[in-house]
């Protein structure tokens, strides 16, 4: 039997991510919204839950070599390469602007080193404006032989509480599916400071021409998102959900209302949806309207009703 519908100025949409308020719990993922001008025309991007912003380094980069993005079967492929102006230059362009729309913003920050990760955190301590630092911890630490910060609990550890030290704004490791064991490296982010976590990143793979007999990507190898990886998205998040307090935000692969409530139930405060940007760029909206929507014909007054009921 259906419940009785709930009238809709009763319903509530906002969510706490360790700190980061937000309006409601849908955010756009870094890498895939750009610094929000780029959807302008589209949505209005001070009603999206959070904007992640394209990936910021210490210093500016330049990128891999082209091809650099690729479609595959129910997904694409990426190598970017972590392509951005530096960090002055998003808080001196990029920021101001997004502070004006009103925007909730949350810095997705990168680097080679730990210090690195730990400079850039020390910079953005300072501006006003930023709701929440996201980490991309799969990047090659130099020091370590270019093994990925994100594969080793340990370093996950000492990267984490490096930047946590360094400032008070609330910290999101984006944890790599690309483990043997997501719940220790869940474990090791929460021992080193986490206030949330964020998952998953992109898994590796590749794509081939048949015809050129290589590899198309000009890396070679680049980050599987989109649908194919939902699956694995869901299972981790119902791990980590167990084993750790810390809340999630959850996504991969979200192309509609009944995907992204598929992550909620599996315990993820909030979700972010990015390549479903590039499919449709309405796509934030529509989520939101379309979680209230199902809130209503339901009888539930929030998401919290739901939040890891399939556990």
């Amino acid at each position: 039997m259906r419940k009785e519908s709930v009238p809709e100025e009763k319903l509530d949409l906002s969510v706490n991510l360790g700190g980061i308020m937000m309006k409601n719990p849908v955010a756009v993922a870094s890498g895939t919204f750009g610094y929000g001008r780029e959807y302008e025309d589209f949505v209005s991007i001070a009603d999206i839950g959070a904007v992640i912003v394209k990936g910021t380094t210490l210093e500016p980069r330049y990128g891999n070599s082209a091809p650099r993005i690729i479609e595959t079967p129910a997904g694409m492929l990426n190598a970017i390469g972590l392509e951005n102006p530096g960090v002055e230059v998003f808080i001196n362009e990029h920021l101001p602007y997004l502070c004006e729309k009103g925007v909730t913003v949350i810095a997705n920050i990168a680097g080679n080193t730990i210090d690195e990760y730990a400079r850039i955190a020390s910079i953005l301590e300072g501006q006003k404006g930023i709701a929440g630092i996201e980490m991309n911890i799969s990047c090659p630490n130099v020091k370590e032989g270019g093994l990925q910060f994100g594969v080793d609990p340990e370093m996950v550890y000492q990267v984490v509480k490096a930047v946590k030290d360094e400032t008070s704004i609330p910290v999101m490791p984006k944890l790599s599916p690309n483990v043997s064991d997501i719940v220790a490296i869940a474990r090791a982010a929460e021992a080193g400071g986490a206030d949330a976590l964020s998952m998953i990143n992109t898994l590796m793979g590749m794509a081939v021409d048949v015809e050129k007999r290589k590899p198309v990507l000009g890396n070679i190898f680049g980050g599987l998102s989109g649908p194919a990886i939902k699956p694995v998205a869901l299972r981790m998040i119902y791990q980590v959900y167990q084993a750790v307090k810390l809340p999630i935000l959850g996504g991969g692969g979200i192309l509609n209302c009944t995907d992204a409530l598929e992550f909620i139930l599996v315990g993820a405060t909030a979700v972010s949806v990015g390549t479903g940007n590039f499919v449709n760029p309405c796509i934030a909206r529509e989520l939101v309207e379309d979680m209230e929507k199902y809130l209503l014909s339901h009888g539930l007054k929030s998401l919290e009703e739901l939040r890891g009921a399939a556990h």
